[in-house]
């Protein structure tokens, strides 16, 4: 056992022994090691100001991403590398091109949020050789600025694409096949503890041990994204002892496809996932893309969003719609759920004291289905949701409902299927009547709550009318959508 992190910060490699396991990211870069550049602004990952890079060796390849360092806890970065905007220009000063474009386009006013953004579209540079126009905007939906406008930020972008500095330039590219190494030095390969007064910090080095340690643990917090978790510390000030860290977990992040369906192990994040699940279940595309934002989805996993139980999670209505099970593992073994039956009750899921979300099945579905899913916020991107639904239908020959699931998000104390809805169209024909006929069985299917995202009204007519887009879409009516286009998933 070891009781101490190692991680490269920059070009420096670091052993931390002395902190937290609430302890940021982005306090340790500013307090501790005055770089300042990383800045505060929402503390809740919804900004961008703290954007900094974090590299991480996954499947024998040393990947980058952004990430929002307000919320990510120190004892998620063994094994990493971190790169902060300091690092940026070359060794005698001469800006990267990424900052040298931000001047030349005038991407800068006030500058609080500069830093966030460059280390963001440095991100894009490094993962992408020419992106388009939406990727750009993709890649900066989690950098807030109040001052530019976004289009000199998008132009500085746009012209960074084609700008190539050789490896001996960037510190990146330069640098590789060092940092690999030294990545791959620093491994854990044994569990870590650190502790700091009452405080622990638990590290398992693999599932095993992290089945033994929960048994021994069951009241610790389990921490994968810390995309939810993080604003427990930073607005909630709620103090967590121990925590288990399990990021650095390969076992957890497997992505595997067989003939009946894929299956994504609990630590896979939204980025990682991304290909695979949308290859597959396309829909969940323009969903996946309106989690958060970027640096939001690089960090936060689909298993984490389901097992917080969080009546208003996104993923859980899309996947209780595709029929979606759920493995849950613990000292005793492992069994497998029906995904809509994970969730009981407002706070309360189906789990075991000792037991842990291990992995998610998505059974692919019949090549006749239909399948959509609608997110519902006030703003289109980086905002949760007032409500979700997802609809899965099956037609037989004569256009009559062989089979349908619906889903709803934000309308109850869990995620929950319409099975009352769902009654009142099984085995009725597809056409504007039946829908007509059907809506007002979600009255006894929901009785939603009113809160500052929406009404108790708006929920319940809202989810009344995305059923009818949902006929609209199937039924090849689309040019009727927009009347409904406040709508839009």
């Amino acid at each position: 056992m070891n009781d101490a992190i190692s991680f490269i910060l920059n070009s420096e490699t670091i052993s931390l022994q002395d902190f937290g396991p609430t302890d940021t990211l982005l306090d340790y870069l500013r307090l501790q090691r005055r770089l300042t550049g990383t800045k505060e602004g929402c503390a809740e990952g919804d900004c961008g100001a703290c954007t900094v890079l974090v590299g991480r060796l996954l499947d024998g390849s040393l990947r980058y991403e952004s990430v929002n360092a307000c919320i990510r806890f120190l004892g998620s970065l063994h094994g990493t590398h971190i790169v902060t905007v300091e690092h940026l220009a070359a060794r005698d000063g001469t800006l990267h091109p990424v900052q040298q474009a931000m001047v030349d386009f005038h991407g800068s006013q006030c500058g609080f949020c500069t830093p966030g953004f460059i280390m963001s579209l440095y991100g894009l540079w490094l993962s992408s050789e020419n992106p388009a126009r939406a990727d750009i905007e993709k890649a900066l939906q989690g950098n807030l600025c109040r001052c530019t406008g976004y289009e000199p930020i998008v132009r500085a972008a746009e012209k960074i694409a084609a700008a190539r500095p050789s490896a001996l330039f960037d510190p990146l590219q330069r640098d590789r096949t060092d940092i690999m190494a030294r990545l791959w030095a620093i491994r854990a390969n044994e569990t870590i503890v650190v502790t700091r007064g009452e405080d622990r910090t638990i590290i398992p080095a693999t599932l095993s041990d992290l089945t033994d340690i929960y048994a021994a643990e069951p009241k610790a917090t389990i921490v994968a994204g810390s995309t939810d978790v993080g604003l427990w510390v930073t607005k909630q000030m709620r103090a967590l002892n121990p925590v288990i860290f399990i990021n650095n977990l390969g076992d957890l992040q497997g992505i595997v496809v067989d003939e009946n369906g894929v299956t994504l192990g609990a630590g896979v994040t939204y980025s990682q996932a991304f290909k695979t699940v949308t290859e597959h279940f396309p829909p969940l595309a323009r969903l996946f893309d309106r989690l958060g934002g970027e640096q939001v989805r690089n960090m936060g996993t689909i298993g984490g969003n389901i097992a917080n139980g969080s009546p208003i999670g996104d993923t859980p209505p899309a996947l209780i719609a595709l029929g979606a099970t759920l493995t849950l593992r613990s000292s005793s073994g492992s069994r497998t759920v029906p995904l809509e039956s994970y969730f009981i009750d407002y706070g309360k899921q189906d789990r075991l004291s000792g037991e842990f979300v291990e992995k998610l099945f998505i059974p692919f579905q019949k090549a006749e289905s239909h399948y959509a899913v609608y997110k519902i916020s006030k703003r289109r991107d980086e905002d949760i949701s007032a409500l979700c639904a997802a609809f899965n239908l099956t037609l037989d020959a004569d256009g009559t409902v062989e089979d349908i699931r619906i889903a709803f998000g934000g309308m109850a104390g869990t995620p929950k299927r319409a099975a009352h809805l769902e009654a009142a169209l099984l085995g009725k024909e597809w056409s504007q009547e039946t829908i007509d006929a059907a809506r007002d069985a979600l009255d006894d299917d929901f009785t939603p709550l009113t809160d500052w995202r929406a009404t108790a009204e708006y929920r319940q007519l809202t989810a009344k009318n995305l059923l009818t887009r949902f006929f609209l879409e199937t039924s090849g009516q689309k040019q009727e959508l927009s009347r409904f286009a406040l709508a839009e998933a």
